[in-house]
């Protein structure tokens, strides 16, 4: 049996990444990886301005990580363009081990050495990561039509992971990509030889810090 891949004209389909809106651990600036934090009325109306803007890119498919904030970002969008949410686990958050809950001082006074490393003792490396995002991202890709305009809304650190994976950056490279700010979000083009370019990164920012369960020196 052929490949469908094979018949698919490359250049055309194109992948948003889009981090939920605030919650109150991003103001607290907690650590939330894995656990279910709900955006708070501010995230619900970055939410509303976010997907005003993405509508108009007119996609023709929405996934999301199950994680409430990320869920309740994407159904923003579902809501005016009437598309159905798919979800995929395997773009949750980072575990986070031991730091989720705690403020990043806390981290920092609790856990020097594995703050540096920006290793959470319990948690996922930052290359397990981008692998588990990245082979999502790869597998909603394959599901895409040549045409296809597909939205993910997840999760600042697993974004950026998974983005760097999708792109095929070398680990050491990964760092130079920024955080996205709540509700932005990144496209990512489809090349003539296959391969993805990163298009914009951090859109629709607005004149406020990141804050995020990312790195400390690619966020506030």
């Amino acid at each position: 049996m052929s490949d469908p891949r094979a018949a698919r004209e490359p250049g055309r389909r194109r992948l948003v990444l889009w981090r939920h809106g605030q919650t109150t651990w991003n103001v607290e600036h907690r650590f939330q990886g894995k656990t279910d934090v709900p955006l708070d009325e501010t995230g619900h109306r970055q939410a509303r301005r976010a997907a005003a803007l993405l509508a108009g890119l007119q996609p023709t498919a929405l996934l999301s990580s199950p994680l409430r904030r990320a869920a309740d970002t994407a159904k923003a969008l579902a809501d005016l363009t009437g598309l159905p949410i798919r979800y995929d686990k395997d773009l949750i958050e980072r575990d986070g081990g031991v730091w989720e809950g705690l403020t990043g001082r806390e981290i920092r006074e609790r856990y020097p050495a594995e703050h540096a490393a920006w290793q959470p003792p319990g948690g996922e490396t930052s290359a397990q990561v981008a692998k588990r995002v990245g082979t999502a991202l790869e597998r909603a890709l394959d599901d895409l039509p040549p045409d296809g305009q597909l939205v993910v809304a997840s999760h600042g650190a697993a974004l950026r992971l998974g983005m760097s994976h999708l792109l095929r950056l070398p680990e050491e490279t990964w760092e130079r990509l920024g955080g996205l700010s709540n509700c932005s979000w990144s496209v990512i083009t489809e090349m003539r030889d296959g391969g993805w370019r990163l298009a914009e990164h951090n859109a629709g920012t607005l004149p406020e810090p990141v804050l995020s369960d990312d790195r400390p020196d690619t966020a506030t």
